[in-house]
């Protein structure tokens, strides 16, 4: 009659345990979702800084181009110094088109790559925690 009452009381604590793991693992997977959905969410908003900086770029590059060829026409229609005021606004506008373009670059490689690499890190070592824990579990049964 002892070894009945134990194996029911296994029994008992096997169902617990397996209560416990599909509540922690729910509890988990919820977790890794909220993670990635932030991270996610993190990578999208640099990727949207980065491409309005490109836009910015371009802009101020068109911008660039007008007041070059404005240059060029104030230096091949008069020898004056105010060819040479016409070029210094033009160095100034490409200067800030290619400030404008490097932000937009560094904007856009922090939104890459656009997984959530940290939640697949997260994901994996839990995985490997789990497989771990039910190797060791075989072993010491």
């Amino acid at each position: 009659m002892a070894e009945t009452d134990a194996i029911v009381h296994d029994d008992a604590s096997v169902a617990e345990l397996l209560t416990r793991l599909s509540e922690q693992s729910t509890r988990l997977v919820r977790d890794e979702l909220e993670l990635a959905k932030v991270e996610i969410t993190s990578k999208a908003r640099h990727a949207g800084v980065g491409a309005g900086m490109f836009g910015a770029a371009g802009v101020l590059a068109w911008f660039g181009l007008g007041a070059l060829i404005a240059t060029a026409i104030l230096a091949l229609s008069l020898v004056l110094p105010a060819w040479l005021a016409a070029l210094v606004v033009t160095v100034v506008v490409f200067a800030a088109a290619g400030v404008a373009a490097l932000l937009g670059r560094r904007q856009v490689q922090e939104a890459a790559p656009p997984m959530p690499r940290e939640t697949i890190d997260s994901v994996e070592r839990d995985v490997a925690e789990v497989k771990e824990a039910s190797h060791h579990g075989r072993h010491t049964v």
